[in-house]
């Protein structure tokens, strides 16, 4: 494989074709709400116009979401953290202590090093044992040890600062017995120095301060320890709880008459009661329902997939452009199932990014494509969204307004206009909705929020995703071909560095081409990149094109018929070498064989005929090699590379003329069957002839001769 996800084999294979549609029915299928949630969707606010809703089944009313959810904070928030206190710990430090103060005596006795206290705190022991700091004799300082750390451990060293504590309180647990106390009653072991040199100030010298606080902090540990999973469990324990009905409908007593407005409290009952219809299905009923799941994806499919039968079958018949629309609606639908999934109150379904898909299929295909790829992906969205009508409309709109900021795109920057226009499409739903449905304002300015920073992500996220879909599905779309037109790129600065009248006449080519295709309908932009670099080829040997010999010595005058003819062809070859080198997408590369198709080299026929007779020359070695034009875009240039070359070769020449030169021109090469593989009509061709003679025609206006003009021209520099 080659710049492609697909062989040629496997893009137009039938079998991957339905095995990629299969796959993304089954995912899209998978990401439905469950039963419960197909029924289409009710509004606060609005008015009941089916008949009596009456309860087929006892169930219970579930809690508003919101309620639900400020409720468990509230509980969360009266846990007080558990700590455990380890007793253990303390006759450990006890033990060391003792321990470590016999090798202190020790030490001090023999005036030796030792491994547990630096060098200026031991000597500052051995100043204490001489007496040097005083009469307080190291006995007592030992045994103010032994007590200060009963003391502190009697308090309670706790393993969490006071600050990361967010309660005034904790509860300190003991086997099956829990005791409330307060935080502040134990000390953080960060705030043992502190407490250490209030109880000891009595020392009265800086350095055995320090050495006594060295010492002693070998000895402390936190007793007083947080536990994660006690808290935790006793979290999950008060959640527990909360209570998750407000109440209980009775088997056939009646949720909601008909003509009654959708209250908060009737909706509650309303969604509870799809809920219990959700969880009394049997096997056979969701089946049924995985069924009716189906056929309700493919009713919405099957329009835009006649259409795109009708119309665009080139888009059908391809594997990889399948999959790539595929791909797009997978994404759309995978965000909207993660974001149903969130739990929350506001209107976070405005963050479903439905205008990247409206931008990506216009960018990608065109404005038709794009807006009605943009009217199915809001359907889908919505059937995920428990057939959400208002979601539906909202989108279609904010996502065809975001496809009409890109139908005509002509740099990239443009994507980011789309941010206003995407921004009108919702907050004018979002207002229209709203007062139909008498919703509040801080609730529309939430929705408007979020449908701002939608606005916002959008057109980042389509900048960032289409350089990736151009890479990975070898697409060609108009961004590129408009970075292709600069005349700055290496490969047309060296056509206008080594064949300037090639260089000249292409970009010539590029304006009648552009223009041509627009009246036809074509892709104005592909033909002015294809016209811009259908002869590249000529870079190599230009001096073999007349439009680049600067003098009137022509190659050709010492050439055979057929090394002229071979020259001639060969910078086709050449051409497609060189593109290719440049990495030119395959649609501008087919310009350079197609723009001759299959056409005879007639001069040097002529002049091949004159030298050995007719009936001695095989007609078929001076053509071009071909394939012949298969697009409106390649047959454009075709016909604008031979008019606007055969103008060039006529001075003077009136309206008549050009007009007769381009319909002789035009019509030869039909009667040649160069345009037989070409999607053109006879309108088409009409167009073309008009297009041609305008633009042509104005190139050869006329202008007023300069004062002296002749001496000027006929005067040389000696």
């Amino acid at each position: 494989m080659k710049n492609s996800l697909f062989t040629s084999n496997l893009r137009y294979n039938k079998q991957l074709r339905f095995l990629i549609v299969c796959l993304f029915t089954l995912f899209t299928l998978f990401l439905f709400p469950s039963g419960e949630s197909l029924e289409s969707d009710v509004t606060i606010g609005s008015v009941w116009v089916h008949d009596d809703l009456i309860a087929s089944t006892s169930f219970e009313i579930m809690k508003d979401p919101k309620v639900l959810d400020e409720e468990t904070k509230r509980v969360i928030k009266n846990v007080f953290p558990i700590f455990l206190r380890d007793s253990s710990i303390v006759n450990i430090m006890l033990d060391s202590l003792k321990h470590y103060n016999l090798l202190l005596n020790k030490s001090l006795a023999k005036e030796i090093n030792n491994t547990f206290l630096s060098r200026e705190s031991f000597d500052s022991f051995v100043k204490l044992k001489k007496g040097e700091l005083g009469k307080i004799p190291l006995t007592s300082i030992l045994k103010f040890y032994e007590d200060f750390i009963k003391e502190l451990y009697k308090r309670g060293v706790i393993d969490f600062s006071h600050v990361d504590i967010k309660r005034d309180t904790i509860a300190l647990r003991n086997g099956r017995y829990e005791m409330l106390s307060p935080r502040s009653s134990f000390i953080n072991i960060n705030d043992i120095g502190n407490y250490f040199v209030s109880k000891f100030n009595r020392l009265k010298n800086e350095s055995l301060l320090e050495a006594s606080e060295e010492y002693l902090m070998q000895f402390i540990k936190s007793n007083i320890i947080y536990s994660k999973g006690l808290t935790s469990a006793a979290i999950n324990n008060a959640k527990e709880k909360i209570p998750q009905n407000v109440g209980i409908v009775n088997e056939n007593e009646r949720i909601i008459a008909k003509h009654d407005r959708v209250t908060p409290d009737v909706k509650l009952r309303i969604d509870s009661y799809r809920k219990a219809k959700g969880e009394e299905r049997g096997l056979l009923s969701k089946f049924t329902q995985l069924v009716g799941k189906t056929l309700h994806l493919l009713l919405i499919l099957t329009p835009f997939v006649i259409y795109l039968f009708l119309f665009r079958k080139k888009i059908i018949n391809d594997n990889l452009l399948i999959l790539l629309i595929s791909c797009i609606i997978m994404f759309i639908s995978l965000l909207t199932f993660l974001i149903n999934l969130l739990n929350v109150s506001t209107a976070v379904e405005y963050l479903i990014l439905i205008p990247v898909a409206s931008m990506l299929l216009t960018i990608i295909f065109d404005s038709r494509i794009g807006f009605y790829g943009t009217v199915i992906i809001a359907l889908i969205a919505g059937a995920l969204r428990a057939n959400d009508y208002v979601f539906v409309v909202t989108n279609i709109v904010a996502g065809g307004l975001a496809a009409y900021t890109v139908r005509d795109i002509k740099n990239r920057t443009q994507i980011f206009r789309s941010f206003l226009y995407i921004v009108i499409g919702y907050v004018s739903s979002i207002v229209a909705f709203g007062l139909e449905r008498f919703e509040t304002i801080p609730s529309m300015l939430s929705a408007t929020a979020y449908a701002t920073a939608n606005a916002l992500i959008s057109p980042v996220l389509t900048y960032g995703l289409i350089i990736f879909v151009e890479k990975i599905f070898n697409l060609t779309t108009d961004l590129t071909l408009l970075e292709l037109t600069d005349l700055n790129r290496p490969l047309l600065k060296e056509l206008a560095k080594n064949a300037p009248g090639t260089f000249n006449h292409s970009i010539a080519m590029g304006m009648l081409a552009e223009t041509t295709a627009e009246a036809i309908g074509a892709n104005p932009v592909l033909a002015k990149v294809g016209a811009y670099y259908h002869d590249v080829g000529k870079t190599f040997h230009p001096e073999g094109f007349v439009e680049n010999q600067i003098d009137t010595h022509n190659i050709h005058e010492n050439l055979s018929p057929e090394e002229s003819v071979e020259l001639i062809r060969e910078h086709v070859q050449k051409g497609i070498e060189l593109a290719a080198a440049h990495k030119l997408p395959k649609e501008v590369l087919d310009f350079i064989p197609m723009h001759h198709g299959t056409m005879v080299i007639s001069f040097f026929y002529d002049k091949a005929r004159n030298l050995y007779g007719e009936k001695n020359i095989d007609l078929a070695e001076f053509r071009y090699l071909g394939p012949k034009p298969n697009s409106k875009e390649t047959a454009i240039v075709m016909l604008a590379d031979s008019c606007e070359s055969a103008i060039r070769s006529v001075s003077d020449a009136d309206v008549q003329t050009i007009e007769n030169l381009i319909n002789n021109l035009i019509n030869n090469r039909i009667e040649d069957g160069q345009l037989d593989e070409a999607p053109l009509t006879f309108s088409d061709i009409k167009k073309i002839k008009e297009s041609f003679l305008s633009i042509l025609v104005g190139h050869q206006h006329r202008r007023i001769r300069y004062p002296k003009q002749d001496e000027l021209e006929s005067k040389s520099e000696n």
